[in-house]
């Protein structure tokens, strides 16, 4: 556990080490945009831009947006993101487009990854992908950097602002895209990139999918969260969950908590893991959560077991081949479990590599993963047949 706890920290140094001055400028937000004109936007819209936070790498321009989505009960929503675009020359045709979809930040709106001072550093594969000549968008998803409550770990809603995201990414003018795309995400984004293949095509019919690839994603999220109870991560996540949930379905998450649990649960749960002084203090509230948290196994117990079989990925066809990265020494994604999912794309006829990396814990699969999974989706955007470890 304390190397886990040592990796999130040097993470969240890298995040906060700018890449170059930062305009000033507000959170992104609605803004003067009002509900009238995100409802009569088509999803995908482009509502505003602006100069990203902290600017981009040496080699791309960066843009933040806020882009009309779909709520998790079809209403007109917007989103927040960000897109890069390469300096290179423009190659013959139009420029591909890469959705990275970010892992755990926050439940709360001001846990968007647009916040940071250096979005661009917490991309994993960034610069290789801008060399690939790839226009990358990268959303917040729902509820992060906007109004309302994340949706955490609720496929839909995140499948549809990455579709949307793709979407807008292609409005730009200067970004020249094509309606070709992959997915890549890490953690929570792994999730997010399994949804959007299995929505892509029955949500956003004009893009072209071309591959699915996630590093050490959350799958089968009842066993996971039995495998991650009573862990400092494990207590983290499932309050976040328990909050997002609670307020989005309508159960009270006091019918969870143990008594006298709730004011370190609040903690908890509202924070971002984004700074090191907020992943102090989540780690000493998830502590306190050790001693008194739930009074009840959400895994066992409606409404909150319904929800992760129901966000569970698999349960629909993949929508394109997938490559999984996956840490050996991972501890809150285990192994076994995301094989088991790799063996349930396999039976269902989906192409499936999957990549171990060696040595490798949970918060640096997906820096670790990027260089395999950024040339098998150049491979998918060349056309060539995707390998499998499937049998035949």
């Amino acid at each position: 556990m304390k190397r886990a706890l040592a990796a999130l920290l040097y993470a969240a140094v890298m995040a906060l080490l700018p890449a170059g001055p930062a305009p000033a400028q507000d959170k992104p937000g609605l803004g003067d945009v009002g509900k009238r004109e995100i409802a009569n936007a088509k999803p995908g819209t482009v509502l505003r831009v602006w100069p990203q936070l902290g600017g981009s790498t040496g080699n791309a321009k960066a843009y933040r947006i806020l882009y009309r989505s779909t709520g998790i009960n079809g209403e007109p929503i917007a989103v927040s993101g960000a897109v890069f675009i390469p300096l290179t020359p423009l190659p013959h045709g139009k420029r591909d487009v890469v959705a990275w979809a970010h892992p755990t930040t926050g439940v709360v709106d001001r846990c968007a990854p647009t916040l940071l001072p250096d979005l661009a550093g917490t991309i994993a594969g960034l610069e290789e992908m801008l060399r690939q000549g790839y226009v990358v968008v990268a959303t917040d998803y729902d509820g992060l950097g906007t109004e309302g409550m994340h949706p955490y770990l609720i496929g839909v809603s995140e499948a549809r602002s990455m579709l949307d995201s793709v979407r807008a990414a292609r409005l730009l003018p200067d970004a020249k895209a094509s309606n070709r795309f992959a997915v890549w995400g890490h953690s929570q984004g792994g999730h997010a990139a399994l949804f959007t293949g299995e929505e892509a095509a029955g949500y956003a019919p004009e893009l072209k999918l071309v591959g699915v690839a996630a590093a050490a994603p959350a799958t089968y999220l009842v066993d996971l969260f039995k495998a991650d109870r009573g862990s400092i991560s494990g207590n983290s996540l499932t309050a976040m969950a328990l909050l997002s949930w609670s307020t989005i379905y309508g159960t009270p998450a006091q019918t969870a908590l143990a008594s006298g649990a709730h004011r370190a649960y609040e903690a908890a749960a509202t924070s971002c893991i984004q700074t090191i002084s907020e992943m102090l203090k989540l780690e000493q509230s998830a502590r306190t959560l050790q001693r008194r948290f739930l009074k009840i196994d959400p895994t066992k117990t409606e409404p909150w077991r319904a929800i992760m079989l129901a966000n569970s990925p698999g349960q629909k066809p993949a929508g394109a081949p997938v490559f999984i990265a996956q840490g050996t020494e991972d501890e809150t994604v285990h192994p076994a479990i995301t094989r088991r999912f790799a063996d349930h794309l396999c039976r269902n006829g989906t192409p499936v590599l999957m990549k171990y990396l060696v040595g490798v814990s949970h918060s640096y699969a997906g820096y670790d993963g990027a260089h395999d999974a950024i040339s098998w989706i150049a491979d998918r955007f060349r056309g060539l047949p995707a390998p499998s470890l499937c049998k035949r």
